[in-house]
């Protein structure tokens, strides 16, 4: 095949925040190879998927995706990485137009690869066995630019084996990016205009298991909130276990974190949540929200909750709404059981049918959905600080930020407010955001 004087390289992320991370720090190896980013709906020499593998539908979107890149362009050369290709390398390597398999490791390679499968016109399968990885592979971003908030990955890999998740033999067991070298992407990220940094990973609530005794998210916390330059910091989805009475104290102390805690909830039946292994009760869960709200004003519950697991009657079903109404999310992520192979779960007896799975997905979603319409009234009429991301590209002259309980904000100004962290009165609830009113400029 013919390549452009400047290679062209187009990348596609499905999944999580830690695959942006993971897709961000692959761009800045490619460009540091000089190496032309393009989107990719544009032609291009090399296409990137960083897939996703939590659900079969996951799977199936990442298929869709590669054959869109071989449609493109049958010559160029397809590195599909990632959780779906950690987990199913022959099985992708099979899809027409793919040519380099990498998984959830040695991203630092994937350039010496595709150039590899270009130069030699050959297949490569770089996947290894994730459980044997030990240590954090660092892949630190360097190029930051033209953005307010950026992703922080600071944690790999899952050692609880929740009875229904693939992920723990997708992604390994627990690794911890060092302490140093998260304080020295923070300063950097400070040094180009980040007011807002998102600490993710896989399992944040683990940073610092592997490290040694004495040191744990709270601590790195700790290092990272008086660094100058930034003025938020939100963490990424948690489990329920992470809020010790101690955490919320010292999360009390720490004014840029976010009033924003996305707590893993998964059902709010203690039958279901044993059988998904899960390492609470609803009882545990329930005193845990309780703790935060009584300790910071106004915060932020949000959650994920799956439905359609196997066994799941519907008594225990109606379990979960009733406790999803008493303690009244501000949004609700739901989605339904998908058997993974390999999960004892998809082993159990009692798989339901996707007719009830669709049924019980659809009545969590309206009751979500009036939840969180009941949230954003709450706020109407108050003054909160507003960091704004972009110009709206359907009406020009309003902006668009979030609040720091991530609450879609537009606002009406006559000069930019991109990248302000400003007072804005809300006063009016609109799709899903709320309009506000920029106090001062």
């Amino acid at each position: 095949m013919e390549i452009a004087a400047q290679r062209r390289v187009a990348f596609y992320t499905l999944g999580c925040k830690t695959n942006q991370y993971d897709t961000e720090a692959m761009q800045e190896l490619f460009q540091r190879r000089n190496y032309k980013l393009v989107d990719f709906e544009e032609p291009a020499d090399f296409y990137i998927i960083n897939t996703c593998t939590v659900t079969s539908l996951s799977d199936k979107k990442s298929r869709q995706i590669i054959r869109r890149a071989h449609r493109s362009n049958k010559d160029a050369i397809i590195a599909v990485v990632g959780c779906y290709a950690q987990r199913a390398a022959q099985e992708v390597l099979d899809i027409p137009g793919v040519s380099v398999v990498l998984g959830t490791n040695d991203r630092t390679r994937i350039v010496d690869l595709v150039e590899e499968a270009y130069e030699e016109k050959r297949s490569v399968n770089a996947v290894t066995d994730i459980m044997k990885v030990k240590s954090f592979e660092e892949t630190p971003i360097e190029l930051h630019q033209g953005k307010t908030r950026a992703v922080l990955k600071i944690q790999e890999g899952c050692n609880q084996y929740c009875s229904y998740c693939i992920i723990p033999y997708a992604r390994g067991p627990i690794r911890s990016r060092r302490p140093e070298d998260v304080v020295a992407e923070v300063n950097r990220l400070a040094d180009n205009g980040f007011k807002e940094i998102v600490l993710t990973g896989i399992h944040i609530a683990s940073y610092g298991k592997d490290l040694g005794p004495g040191f744990g998210l709270k601590d790195l916390l700790g290092l990272i909130h008086d660094i100058k330059g930034i003025d938020r910091i939100r963490l990424g989805s948690i489990e329920p276990g992470l809020l010790t009475e101690d955490f919320v104290s010292a999360a009390k102390g720490m004014g840029k974190l976010c009033r924003h805690y996305h707590i893993s909830l998964q059902s709010g039946c203690d039958a279901t949540l044993e059988r998904m292994n899960r390492k609470y009760t609803t009882g545990q869960y329930r005193q845990i929200v309780d703790r935060l709200r009584q300790a910071i004003s106004d915060v932020a519950i949000t959650t994920d909750i799956m439905t359609g697991f196997p066994g799941e009657t519907d008594e225990e079903f109606e379990s979960t709404l009733a406790f999803v109404k008493d303690i009244g999310f501000s949004r609700i992520h739901v989605f339904k059981y998908s058997p993974r192979q390999g999960t004892p779960a998809a082993t159990y007896p009692k798989q339901l049918t996707n007719d009830i799975k669709e049924d019980r997905s659809r009545r969590l979603i309206e009751l979500a959905e009036t939840m969180e319409r009941a949230y954003l009234e709450s706020l109407i009429g108050k003054t909160e600080l507003v960091l704004f991301e972009s110009e709206s590209q359907e009406n020009k002259g309003y902006y668009e930020g979030y609040t720091d309980h991530y609450i879609r904000v537009v606002a009406k100004a006559n000069e930019s407010l991109v990248n302000k962290l400003l007072p804005t009165r809300l006063v009016k609830l609109g799709d899903r955001y709320i309009a506000g009113m920029v106090d001062s400029l």
